[in-house]
């Protein structure tokens, strides 16, 4: 492991492998690092062979450190670019899906790029993402591989934030993050509440929309006017202590009727980020990522955050 500097500051540790998936996501994480002027850790865990070679002349006596050529060739990449902040470079051994929570532990955010080198090229998702999507101990930020061109140039300043908010389910700290990040990239910050219906009288069969797009606007009885109120009363309502504490930030409400994954997919084509909660410790013990966080994941044309119920400060 090497430094270039120290703080004290909580970080944004970033996952790096050489692939140009894990670039786009070094890329964003430097922008933010500087939006949020805090420390940048960037991150790579050694592979198999590398960690073995290490042990083995380890064994031997004392010896110089194996050089990583991955995370050479990252910081040459990063130098080149600048950077206004401490930057500090950690070669770990492990997994990758131990190696990069452990690294993360009390950090402000945990970027990775949606696959590495392995895996098939038509994923959108790889599985290590989704394993961190479930266990990262901050906020993760998976950047895609096809993110949209404008966020990546833009850096996180690019876009609006886009929060999907169920306003008896999703913690504070998942709101709470929306609003900061809204702050910090000077963007308005758009919560979208999206619920099911009440089954309706019996009419007119409408044909169901393509996979994640967003489904038609359905006609509203009475009764179903006055859920959508509500609905809409239990948004403001859940903001509104929110809206409070950072009232410079700009936000739109928008309540309605649809898939939640559907809206939020689609919203990502013009937003820079899209900031999801994730669930609860299962019965079980194992942690889950909800469906819509899984969704929006595979599909998302920008950046998302996953949030943990209760993440270090």
């Amino acid at each position: 492991m090497s430094d270039t500097n120290t703080a004290s500051e909580p970080p944004v540790v970033v996952g790096v492998d050489g692939s140009e998936h894990s670039l786009r996501a070094l890329a964003w994480a430097l922008s933010a690092a500087e939006h949020l002027e805090t420390p940048l850790v960037v991150a790579h865990v050694r592979s198999d062979a590398l960690q073995l070679g290490a042990a083995r002349i380890a064994s031997l006596g004392p010896s110089p450190e194996l050089p990583d050529a991955v995370m050479d060739g990252v910081r040459k990449a990063v130098e080149e670019r600048g950077h206004g902040m401490p930057v500090r470079y950690a070669s770990l051994d492990g997994s990758v899906t131990d190696a990069l929570p452990a690294a993360a532990r009390g950090a402000r955010l945990l970027v990775t790029g949606s696959r590495g080198h392995g895996g098939f090229a038509s994923l959108l998702l790889g599985s290590t993402s989704r394993t961190l999507a479930a266990t990262a101990p901050c906020p993760l930020v998976v950047v895609p591989h096809e993110a949209r061109a404008a966020a990546l140039e833009g850096g996180v300043g690019a876009g609006r934030v886009l929060l999907g908010l169920q306003p008896e389910e999703t913690p504070d700290e998942v709101v709470a993050f929306a609003f900061e990040a809204a702050h910090h990239r000077g963007v308005p910050l758009e919560a979208v509440t999206a619920f099911r219906l009440p089954p309706q009288p019996a009419g007119p069969v409408v044909a169901p929309a393509p996979a994640l797009q967003v489904p038609p606007t359905l006609p509203l009885a009475d009764d179903a006017e006055a859920f959508v109120r509500e609905a809409d009363r239990e948004q403001l309502e859940r903001l509104r202590p929110f809206v409070a504490r950072r009232p410079e930030v700009e936000l739109v409400r928008t309540v309605v009727p649809a898939e939640a994954a559907g809206l939020l997919v689609e919203g990502s084509r013009d937003a820079g980020l899209v900031v999801v909660g994730r669930h609860h410790r299962h019965r079980f013990g194992s942690l889950l990522v909800g469906s819509v966080a899984h969704a929006v994941l595979h599909h998302a044309h920008c950046p998302v955050a996953v949030v943990p119920p209760v993440h270090p400060v």
